[in-house]
């Protein structure tokens, strides 16, 4: 009888990440990109059935569908952990703010200021979902507390995010208006999700059945404002001026980000006494961000979308280095339980 061959770590590590959403994806990303630099003319196009149009219809559908697959039983169920939820929301909405603040200074009036502006654009945005309640999963979390927290996240987002923004925007960049932005979110996001919760009930069970292809929805609309968003930068030589060496200091800057605010979450987690589940959910949840809710939210944020490439550099970035670093993080911590329960 032939044995079972045991899955290298390799491999291991390749399905946690495919899990995890580091999978086509991610490629597809860049492929637009480069496709925005070569034949930028369909994304500039203006009209009710152009590109950038059909993206503004998709992020109301995306905000529906994601309204559509919130269970109310689910987040009235997470709401005990009040202390874990404090210090997910506080390191998401201010941790990440203050940490990106100091540097404003630095890059005020230079060449890189609009990567610092994007820098704190992702610093400003809520959590990731579905890939901070997977890595929580496989870590051994506590995951009705990571459904709650990602979901909450989401929604505290619409109105925390431009709030932040509007501190530099409406400093610098013309035609900017809190008020109006607001609005539109309310419209655009707030509403479809609203929308979405109310018909729960009835349409529930075949959003969350129909899951994977949904997700596949929210990946091509996602595409297309990315496509659409590098197009106009690309046409009006946005990124003139930007170097290798600056977008590789920009990757470096994202890392230590990420593990700069997972350490800060750690040493909170264990002065507040949490147990191991919840301080694994607070890592998690707390040092994620959304490329989805930046991507969708940045066609509403930002007025100039000559702007819109540049800005979603940071959170591409930050997106596939927190899926990888999170990835490793989240099988080592599984593999020492197995270890642990073992020696039970």
């Amino acid at each position: 009888m032939q044995q079972k061959q045991t899955p290298s770590a390799l491999d291991r590590l390749k399905e946690l990440l495919a899990r995890a959403g580091f999978d086509w994806f991610l490629g597809a990303l860049i492929g637009m990109i480069l496709l925005a630099y070569l034949w930028p003319a369909p994304g500039v196009q203006e009209g009710p059935l152009s590109l950038g149009e059909l993206a503004n219809y998709g992020v109301s559908l995306i905000f529906f569908f994601y309204g559509l697959r919130l269970s109310p039983e689910k987040l009235q169920a997470g709401l005990s952990s009040w202390r874990l939820h404090l210090v997910v929301q506080f390191s998401t909405f201010l941790l990440f703010p203050l940490l990106a603040l100091p540097w404003h200074a630095l890059f005020k009036g230079g060449s890189n200021e609009l990567l610092w502006l994007g820098t704190f654009y992702l610093a400003a945005l809520p959590s990731t979902v579905s890939s901070s309640v997977v890595m929580v999963s496989i870590a051994g979390g506590n995951i009705p507390a990571a459904i709650f927290n990602a979901s909450i996240s989401s929604l505290i987002g619409i109105f925390v995010t431009p709030l932040w923004m509007g501190l530099f925007l409406s400093a610098s960049t013309e035609g900017f208006d809190i008020w109006q932005v607001m609005g539109k979110l309310v419209l655009q996001v707030l509403l479809p999700v609203v929308l979405g919760i109310v018909l729960h009930r009835y349409w529930g069970a075949f959003a969350e059945k129909h899951r994977q292809k949904l997700r596949y929805f929210d990946q091509s609309i996602i595409l297309l404002i990315v496509y659409t968003s590098f197009c106009e930068s690309f046409a009006r030589n946005m990124f003139r001026g930007y170097s290798i060496p600056d977008l590789l200091l920009l990757g470096l800057t994202m890392i230590c980000l990420f593990f700069l605010v997972y350490g800060i979450i750690h040493l909170i987690s264990r002065m507040l006494g949490f147990k191991r589940e919840d301080r694994i959910t607070a890592l998690f949840c707390g040092s994620k961000k959304s490329l989805v809710h930046g991507t969708v939210m940045s066609k509403v944020l930002f007025p100039d979308a000559n702007m819109v490439g540049i800005m979603l550099l940071p959170i591409m970035i930050y997106h596939a280095l927190q899926l990888l670093a999170a990835s490793v993080i989240a099988q080592s911590m599984a593999r020492k339980a197995g270890v642990a329960a073992e020696g039970e």
